[in-house]
């Protein structure tokens, strides 16, 4: 398993965590920053960047992205990797119950998230350590949730959404597509496509300029 992005140390941490459940998966990085080729990240090589893929490619090989400082170029990068032929695996701590849940290829889901009965994950999700999604969620394509994220049952969020640390989503709200969620918000209400909103209650304080209509890497 090739992982893009070696840039957080937890990762290398998750993969030992991984390789312990299921000692016949190795695992690399990739990285598209070049000063990082060829070197080693906290023990594992760093083989190079996207560019690899096609070489690098085979029948058990899996790609999965790590990027998630921005849901934009989380979905841009891994477009750029599907594009190159890779199929994306899941890269999922051990520690996680996924039974009754459903999802699409190329999760990352941290240590310490929970999820509850008949969620359903988009491709490409980013989950961090210790975040919670209740039961019946909706997830959509390239949305990434940091740590500490907690979203109440039956709630939708559309593709590309970013939730900020500490973010609450309170039950059966609509979350659009390309929003972003500030660190702490508690949203009471539905969010339109492409809001940005913050605070406690959440409030619309702008708009993202996104030129996608929505965050889906497999057409």
């Amino acid at each position: 398993m090739y992982l893009l992005g070696a840039a957080n140390p937890e990762a290398v941490r998750m993969l030992h965590a991984v390789k312990r459940s299921t000692p016949n998966v190795e695992f690399a990085f990739l990285d598209n920053d070049p000063r990082k080729h060829h070197t080693m990240f906290y023990g594992v090589p760093v083989v190079g960047g996207s560019e690899r893929v096609a070489e690098l490619n085979g029948p058990d090989v899996r790609f999965v992205n790590l990027i998630t400082g921005s849901t934009r170029l989380r979905y841009e990068t891994t477009c750029q990797l599907v594009d190159a032929g890779a199929k994306l695996g899941q890269f999922i701590h051990p520690g996680i119950d996924l039974s009754m849940i459903r999802m699409g290829q190329g999760s990352y889901l941290q240590e310490g998230v929970l999820m509850q009965a008949e969620v359903e994950l988009g491709d490409n999700t980013s989950i961090s350590a210790g975040s919670v999604v209740g039961h019946e969620g909706r997830i959509g394509h390239s949305v990434f949730m940091a740590p500490g994220v907690c979203i109440a049952g039956c709630v939708e969020i559309g593709d590309g959404t970013f939730i900020g640390t500490n973010a609450t989503i309170l039950p059966r709200l609509r979350i659009g597509r390309w929003v972003t969620i500030g660190a702490g918000a508690v949203v009471t209400k539905d969010v339109p496509d492409f809001s940005v909103v913050v605070g406690n209650p959440a409030r619309i304080i702008k708009t993202n300029t996104v030129p996608y209509p929505d965050a889906r890497v497999f057409r």
